[in-house]
């Protein structure tokens, strides 16, 4: 370690918590020290509190080098994985877990954790619920002028999310009657106006919709042997999660055997994304004017939830930080990727985290001990001085690079960034998943917390989680199963120095476990993370229609007439219709004038239209575009079918999206083929 000064600091009794002390760089957490304290057992005592395990290595790689060596020795690839180490985290995992905190707090750059609590100061609850509001696109409840209360945001939330507004008015109109400022317009007659009063009993559709969907889901009696194996979980996104949790909790409630609830702490089971006749949308498929909608509506369902879960979770202001003189290290997201992006234009993560990555999976995947075993600290020092320099010049080689090096690397640009991954607003509610005990909960909030993530933040994760992933994969060959690579990684992305954290106070091996147990969620089902839920699409275009019907609300004699004029100009789809004929637009190169007829049913998807392009256009000799393989098919660029306009700003469409619904949800919309934006990574 370098001369570092070792200090040893015995445990309190077990009941008593830890003293809050200041301490110095060199010093350890009081958890750390802890878990130092435990080594300097005797060897029988070690003996005994050691959980025998099969496959569990016996030694802690990061130890030494002799302990190194001697970790990194061949194991057969054929040996399979233990149960147990599948469910639980073992001995080697939980002190891996410490060691990560351990270089977060010790490492370059870093002062201790405790110290930064006084640098990142909670905002006042009056600030919070204005913030709130704003980001929520409710800033106009609290303006001045009640003309512009936004009420097709309001029209298009359940009863919940709207009782979650409503507390969230009420919280900040009584923080500023404690100041002694008027509230500018009662709560009352927000939602108690005849216009709001028109929109929302709508929301009691939800509620019927969803206990319909959570009964047909749940009326099949599960066995005994059914409740106790690793069964298949339905996630249903039909209907607005904080609905479904209001539901859950009624049945909790009704059900004095709580034995079939209990913690998802075992192998993880398989959840079944329930799809809808209009197909699966994910999150690169939207415009970033309905994505912004979506995060606007994915934030009030996410608070209802919270509210429901009784999770107390408060947003922390993102502090301004000097940037370092850095072309790599330390720079803000958004900052790395405007000024790749002059570079390369169509990329949405970081080319040196792109670069980082693909070298990681190409050299680093079949490593034994990757992520887990740390690299030298003075090559890693070298490479990152290097990287600096000679990054963007392109005069860097990574033929020389050990794998546990750029692991390493990788770690160290994940924690030096100047907010964390999760953002200082969210990280304390991604933290707060892990006392959620049911599954579908946490990847229900999972799934909302994802979708406000900003496109850098977001799209970066997605890259990390994808590698990491893969990583696990290979278990065979690098010994890194699930449970391992979570408990390496959870606090590279859970604590950080502008952040406060309470990962490191009580039990340490609850708090491990807890955030090893966000951090597997986040790999395991990051595909069904990453899409938009199909209530939220529901609120947008109805949004959408809202927002075009302005003239709904004039005067009355105005309404009149442009309703009178809007009703003859408008063509009304005719949906008695059995067999409608659409015209679909083509832009593509040399095609972008041509349109094609395709006769809609029934069965008609996504998958048939393209299909009829390809036939029609892309294999005629005049527009023959393919490129052969080696076996005689030919490859056709990645063409999609859009839905433009209507109720919607731009939708890429699945390709299992039935027609003939779209075309019923959408009259208004135009469908237009054209070629997908090359994406980074695929995202």
């Amino acid at each position: 370690m370098g001369g570092r000064e070792e200090v040893t600091v015995t445990r309190p009794e077990s009941n008593m918590p830890f003293p809050r002390t200041r301490l110095s760089r060199f010093k350890l957490h009081p958890v750390l020290n802890t878990v130092r304290a435990r080594s300097m057992k005797s060897p029988s005592q070690k003996k005994k509190a050691r959980d025998p395990s099969p496959t569990e290595m016996s030694v802690e790689p990061w130890a030494s080098p002799k302990d190194q060596a001697a970790a990194e020795r061949p194991h057969s690839p054929d040996t399979p994985p233990s149960q147990d180490q599948e469910q639980h985290p073992d001995k080697l995992c939980l002190d891996s877990f410490w060691s990560e905190v351990e270089t977060i707090q010790q490492g370059s750059g870093y002062t201790d954790l405790e110290c930064s609590r006084g640098e990142s100061r909670q905002s006042e609850d009056s600030e919070q619920d204005e913030q709130w509001l704003a980001d929520a696109g409710l800033s106009t409840l609290i303006s001045d002028d009640s003309e512009d209360v936004d009420v097709f945001l309001l029209s298009t939330l359940t009863r919940t999310q709207a009782a979650t507004v409503q507390r969230r008015l009420d919280s900040y109109t009584l923080s500023l009657r404690k100041r002694n400022k008027p509230a500018p317009r009662d709560v009352r007659d927000i939602f108690n106006s005849p216009i709001t009063q028109t929109l929302l009993p709508e929301s009691q559709h939800s509620e019927d919709l969803a206990q319909n969907s959570m009964a047909s889901v749940t009326k099949t009696p599960l066995s005994e042997h059914q409740r106790c194996a690793p069964k298949e979980e339905f996630f249903i996104t039909d209907v607005a999660y904080c609905e479904q949790a209001v539901l859950f909790l009624k049945q909790t409630k009704l059900s004095q055997n709580n034995s079939q609830r209990r913690k998802e702490d075992a192998t993880l089971p398989r959840v079944i994304h329930t799809k809808c006749r209009l197909g699966v949308t994910r999150i690169q498929d939207l415009s970033h004017t309905d994505m912004k909608k979506v995060r606007q509506l994915a934030l009030i369902d996410m608070t209802a939830l919270c509210d429901l879960l009784e999770l107390e979770v408060k947003r922390h202001k993102t502090t301004k930080r000097k940037i370092p003189e850095s072309t790599l290290f330390g720079v803000p997201l958004s900052t790395l990727l405007e000024n790749d992006q002059k570079r390369k234009p169509n990329i949405s993560t970081p080319l040196f985290l792109q670069a980082l990555l693909s070298f990681l999976e190409k050299k680093g995947v079949d490593s034994e001990g990757i992520l887990r075993v740390p690299g030298s600290q003075s090559r890693i020092k070298l490479l990152q001085q290097s990287l600096e320099t000679n990054f963007y010049s392109g005069q860097v080689s990574w033929d020389e690079v050990s794998p546990n090096d750029a692991a390493a690397l990788l770690k160290k640009f994940i924690r030096e960034l100047p907010a964390p991954l999760l953002t200082a607003e969210y990280l304390n509610t991604f933290s707060a998943v892990r006392d959620i005990t049911d599954l579908k909960q946490k990847l229900h909030m999972l799934n909302l917390l994802i979708l406000l993530l900003p496109e850098p933040n977001r799209n970066t994760l997605k890259a990390l989680l994808e590698f990491l992933s893969k990583v696990v994969s290979r278990e065979r060959r690098n010994r890194m199963n699930l449970w391992a690579v979570a408990t390496i990684m959870a606090p590279n992305l859970f604590l950080h120095k502008a952040v406060p954290s309470r990962l490191t106070e009580g039990a340490e091996k609850g708090q491990a476990e807890k955030a090893a147990d966000v951090m597997r969620l986040l790999i395991r089902y990051q595909d069904l993370l990453w899409t938009v839920p199909n209530f939220l699409m529901s609120q947008v275009r109805k949004l959408n229609e809202n927002s075009n019907r302005r003239y709904q609300f004039y005067d009355r004699h105005i309404k009149n007439l442009l309703k009178k004029i809007h009703t003859d100009s408008r063509e009304k789809p005719d949906k008695n219709t059995s067999e409608p004929c659409r015209t679909v637009k083509i832009e593509v190169r040399d095609l972008t004038s041509d349109t094609m007829e395709f006769q809609l049913n029934i069965s008609s998807r996504v998958s048939d239209l393209l299909a009829e392009f390809h036939r029609q256009f892309l294999r005629s000799p005049d527009n023959g575009k393919g490129k052969m393989r080696r076996n005689g098919s030919v490859v056709y660029p990645d063409y999609a079918l859009y839905e433009v306009g209507g109720n919607i700003g731009e939708h890429c469409l699945d390709l299992e999206t039935h027609l003939l619904d779209l075309y019923n949800s959408n009259p208004g919309g135009e469908w237009v083929i054209k070629m997908k934006p090359n994406a980074s990574r695929g995202l």
